[in-house]
């Protein structure tokens, strides 16, 4: 169920393996999507920021408002699913 969420909700920006080149991000895309392979760049993360950024956006995180918040379609557990999914791509943990 995870892997069919993130690749609805956040592969087409993040890359279906999660390193940030989805198919909606072109040349003249406005920012540059998480590579969630990047294990130097998420074991900055916390899980709770992670979390947070999920739920209610980019500029929520100082982040891009490209990034929506999700806090209005996806449940807490889908959200908590979705962590530990990004998780995996990077095979790292946070602060």
């Amino acid at each position: 169920e995870v892997k069919q969420i993130f690749d609805f909700y956040c592969a087409q920006c993040h890359g279906f393996e999660g390193k940030g080149n989805g198919p909606n991000v072109t040349e003249d895309f406005a920012t540059n999507p998480r590579n969630f392979t990047n294990a130097e760049e998420m074991s900055k993360l916390s899980d709770a920021d992670i979390r947070n950024v999920i739920l209610d956006g980019g500029p929520s995180m100082s982040k891009s408002e490209l990034m929506p918040p999700w806090s209005q379609t996806l449940t807490e557990e889908q959200v908590a699913m979705l962590v530990v999914y990004l998780r995996e791509f990077c095979a790292c943990t946070g602060p």
